[in-house]
């Protein structure tokens, strides 16, 4: 029987955030690392106990200056229960345990104890003689605490330990004038007491190569958060709780809803509800959260968060065909300073509009037209939300960049704005670059486009790019082709014009089918491509032109290919819709692909699937040559690219 759900491997920890405000963290020890552990626990706004041998003398200067200032709480014990937890006779023990036990009672709302003084810690200079907690003592501290189910850290002796800290950096705002204001966002890593010092220079490592701004980005997207579930076009909400202001489950397994969930086009004359609106404004945060590079989420002030979050006039336009007119105000300024030295290159007097393909996501993937254009030739870039941070990073900094606001449900609305961008710079002889994913001709709005400058005594130059279509399953190591396997291919979106459904087309053994647009909609399509075709718009139905796949038929989902974090995900159609939901996050963009294209390279290589195409038994050959691609699991996952790209 195939492995239908992932096999947990023991030696991992389960790593939580915890926010204990206002509750009791006791710390036994007075050297460095408890001063450590208070700090952290003050962040965290807890209350701080501290407590050790020697008294508040003997502990290291910054417990002491925190105590003068009354961050944290020293307590002294009853006499004597130090010294009674070193001794070694079994009633002696007892009695030791029993004791620290009262003492712990004392303390009020106790959520966390750690032990620090197992270490033997220089900083601890007040000492004639060195103390470090035995074994023996912190296993009595240890039995007292479990009795109380309060959970127990014990420094260098992790048989005792409940929990561990792992290896943290809190981020710094890259803002001038913060004066390094620490942000909200938080990185931690462990690993699990297999190699502290080594957990300690990856994070270093990991922290290098993000934004310096990154928590900046963080702050930002909270306060967007927070106003797209305050503000409304009607109303704003004075009571946060009306509006469900609150933290946020930050992995929920990806048991929500898929970041591009469909969403109805909206006119300008359709009423919301307020649950309605705070909904779309809130999958609006996530889509840019997801699309944003993180410095242009860096830079986000509060009247552009109110300006992209209101119902303006602009957004709803295209529906009742209402003229679009420019507002400066409202132009999204480059993710990079406007005041950075370097001038921008001469224009010429007539403005031109240049169509440029970004291809699948990897700079290195970029035409070389499509790279002088962006670098050397754009004055005015208008990006789509899909194009990745690293290729518009490759845009000088004096270029300003304007990114779709492509809020759910108004795309068509986004799409006007930036056509009424366009043609405000061309006026002025810019050379706009309309930057697109993919190819800017593969549903990618080209032609209208085409059409629209066109109209207004502007002849667009095209510059294709390379098609993810055809490059993305290629990164899976997916032919769209090949002999023996696919002879065929047909390209098709998961959602038509205005949100509606299409066609797809029905099952062919020699054909691959790759859909666009359609991974949050995938469930959906499944259903489509399996479903009895009864020629009454039933599971299937209508919705499909031809005979309905075979629930065993390899389907591969394809998400940010040629990207960093590209994954691939294969399973059958089957199981695609169930593999999908325990992967977790959607990671846009994606693609799908249907078709025994999916497992020809796959090890040892398939190429032989038309060879049986006649056979009276070919579901049975069919069904063990899908076996033996997933060797007994229900799906194969495969996470980024080869390492060679690192070079390119």
């Amino acid at each position: 029987m195939a492995q239908k759900y992932p096999t947990p491997h023991p030696g991992a920890s389960l790593i939580l955030s915890f926010k204990p405000v206002s509750r009791t963290i006791f710390i036994i020890g007075s050297n460095a690392l408890a001063a450590s552990r208070a700090f952290y626990a003050l962040e965290a706004e807890a209350k701080v106990v501290i407590s050790a041998p020697g008294g508040l003398s003997a502990a290291c200067d910054e417990i002491q200056w925190r105590v003068e200032k009354k961050e944290i709480d020293w307590i002294d014990t009853p006499s004597g229960l130090w010294e009674s937890l070193e001794k070694s006779g079994k009633d002696d023990k007892i009695l030791a345990e029993r004791a620290f036990g009262h003492f712990l009672d004392s303390l009020s709302d106790v959520m966390l104890t750690c032990i620090t003084d197992t270490l033997i810690d220089a900083s601890i200079t007040r000492h004639t003689t060195t103390y470090r907690r035995s074994f023996e003592s912190a296993s009595l501290i240890a039995a007292a605490c479990r009795l109380r189910h309060i959970p127990l850290n014990v420094s260098d002796t992790p048989s005792l330990c409940d929990y561990t800290f792992p290896a943290v950096h809190r981020f710094p705002s890259a803002q001038a004038g913060a004066q390094s204001r620490p942000t909200s966002l938080q990185f931690a890593i462990t690993a699990n007491g297999k190699g502290c010092r080594l957990a300690t220079r990856i994070r270093r490592d990991i922290i290098s190569t993000l934004p310096k701004g990154a928590g900046d980005a963080v702050e930002n997207v909270g306060r967007l958060r927070s106003l797209a579930k305050l503000h409304t076009a009607e109303k704003v909400i004075l009571d946060p709780r009306e509006a469900g202001v609150g933290l946020e489950e930050e992995d929920a397994g990806g048991a929500g809803p898929p970041l591009n969930e469909p969403v109805s086009q909206r006119s300008s004359v359709q009423s919301e509800s307020l649950e309605e609106a705070t909904k779309r404004r809130m999958a609006w945060v996530a889509q840019i959260s997801e699309y944003w590079p993180i410095e242009r989420l860096a830079a986000l002030g509060e009247a552009e968060m109110l300006d992209m979050l209101a119902d303006s006039r602009a957004q709803h336009a295209v529906q009742e065909n209402e003229p679009l007119v420019s507002d400066a105000s409202r132009s999204i300024p480059s993710q990079h300073s406007l005041t950075s030295p370097g001038n921008p290159p001469p224009t010429p007097a007539q403005g031109q509009i240049l169509l440029v393909g970004s291809g699948p996501g990897h700079p290195s993937l970029l035409t070389r037209a499509a790279h002088t254009a962006l670098t050397s030739l754009a004055t005015l870039v208008l990006s789509d939300k899909l194009v990745p941070a690293e290729v518009l990073a490759l845009i000088p900094p004096h270029v300003p960049l304007h990114i779709a606001k492509k809020f759910p449900g108004n795309a068509d609305g986004a799409q006007n704005e930036l056509m009424d961008m366009a043609l405000e710079g061309l006026k002025k002889g810019e050379v706009v670059v309309r930057l697109k994913q993919g190819d800017p001709f593969l549903y990618g709005r080209g032609g209208e486009e085409v059409l629209f400058f066109r109209s207004h005594g502007y002849e667009a130059v095209t510059i294709p790019g390379i098609s993810s279509a055809l490059a993305g399953p290629l990164f899976g190591c997916i032919p769209v082709t090949q002999r023996g396997v696919a002879e065929s291919l047909t390209i098709c979106t998961g959602v038509g014009r205005a949100g509606r459904a299409v066609q797809l087309p029905g099952y062919e053994r020699s054909r691959t089918l790759v859909i666009l647009m359609g991974v949050a909609r995938l469930g959906e399509l499944v259903s489509v491509l399996v479903g009895q075709n009864d020629g009454d718009g039933g599971e299937g139905g209508r919705r499909r032109a031809g005979v309905a796949y075979p629930p065993y038929t390899p389907i591969a989902v394809i998400e940010r290919a040629s990207c960093p974090d590209q994954r691939v995900v294969l399973s059958t159609l089957d199981d695609i819709v169930g593999t999908m939901a325990r992967c977790g996050e959607q990671r846009p963009p994606g693609m799908i692909l249907v078709g025994w294209a999916a497992l020809a390279l796959e090890s040892e290589g398939d190429l032989t699937v038309l060879d049986g195409g006649g056979h009276e038994n070919v579901e049975a050959l069919d069904r063990h040559r899908v076996q033996k691609w997933l060797q007994g699991r229900g799906h194969i996952t495969k996470e980024g690219l080869a390492d060679m790209w690192s070079f390119f």
